[in-house]
């Protein structure tokens, strides 16, 4: 059985979207009033009324007993955002690879958080959040803003190549005679025969790891103790200055 393709070919490009069950628009927002810091990230579907956009903002405010002049920028950023992922729907994309690496390096609160892994772009049914819970659940990870942050952080992967996907349709209508491809990693790159692929990732899973052959990284989870998370964190707001 061949796996299911749902990423078009440099003759039968398909429409921008993003490789998921759900075409949700990773949102992240990093706003600074008067030396007062808001940072959060979340994911927001593209189709809900742009009226929730402020009717969000003002209820994140008030939750967090923030500034009024927040809500406007809140509302902007997240405007902004939308306006960017609405531009690419309907365009064409295309993209002759299978997988692509998936690099997760991240903190939450005390947890630090890195893995490396293949994502078959071929699976529209995939789910980061569900890939995200099975992390959580065979690290022992119960922090429960860990999950969330990680599927953002494939989903904000997958938006990338997405887009760079749209970027390659447009280049190669404009020079029809080739293009060099995206420097994905393929499956024949890995050693994987494409026939293999749904045997390994099922209907929802889209996650090759732990085979012999290519496995570079361990999923790595550290707890820093506060020291080291005020330590970092004074590193942060010096770079963010």
């Amino acid at each position: 059985m061949k796996p299911h393709s749902a990423w078009g070919s440099l003759k039968n490009p398909v429409k921008f979207k993003i490789p998921t069950a759900e075409n949700l628009v990773p949102i992240r927002l990093d706003i600074e009033i008067d030396g007062q810091r808001f940072r959060d990230a979340f994911t927001w579907n593209p189709n809900d009324p742009d009226s929730e956009v402020v009717v969000f903002a003002k209820r994140t405010v008030k939750d967090l007993k923030l500034p009024p002049a927040f809500v406007t920028q809140i509302a902007q950023s997240i405007q902004s955002q939308l306006t960017e992922f609405r531009s690419y729907e309907g365009q064409d994309m295309h993209t002759g690879e299978r997988v692509v690496p998936i690099k997760l390096d991240l903190r939450v609160n005390h947890t630090v958080i890195k893995d490396h892994f293949f994502w078959d772009l071929n699976n529209f049914e995939s789910d980061p959040e569900e890939f995200a819970r099975t992390f959580c659940k065979d690290m022992g990870i119960e922090n429960p803003e860990v999950g969330p942050a990680i599927a953002i952080a494939i989903r904000e992967q997958l938006y990338e190549i997405a887009m760079q996907s749209v970027a390659s349709a447009r280049e190669s209508r404009a020079n029809k005679k080739g293009r060099r491809g995206m420097e994905h990693l393929s499956a024949s790159k890995i050693g994987l025969p494409a026939l293999d692929l749904v045997k390994l990732f099922g209907i929802k899973s889209s996650v090759i790891r732990k085979k012999r052959d290519w496995d570079v990284y361990e999923p790595i989870v550290d707890l820093l103790s506060n020291e080291e998370v005020d330590a970092l964190e004074a590193r942060e707001e010096r770079h963010a200055r």
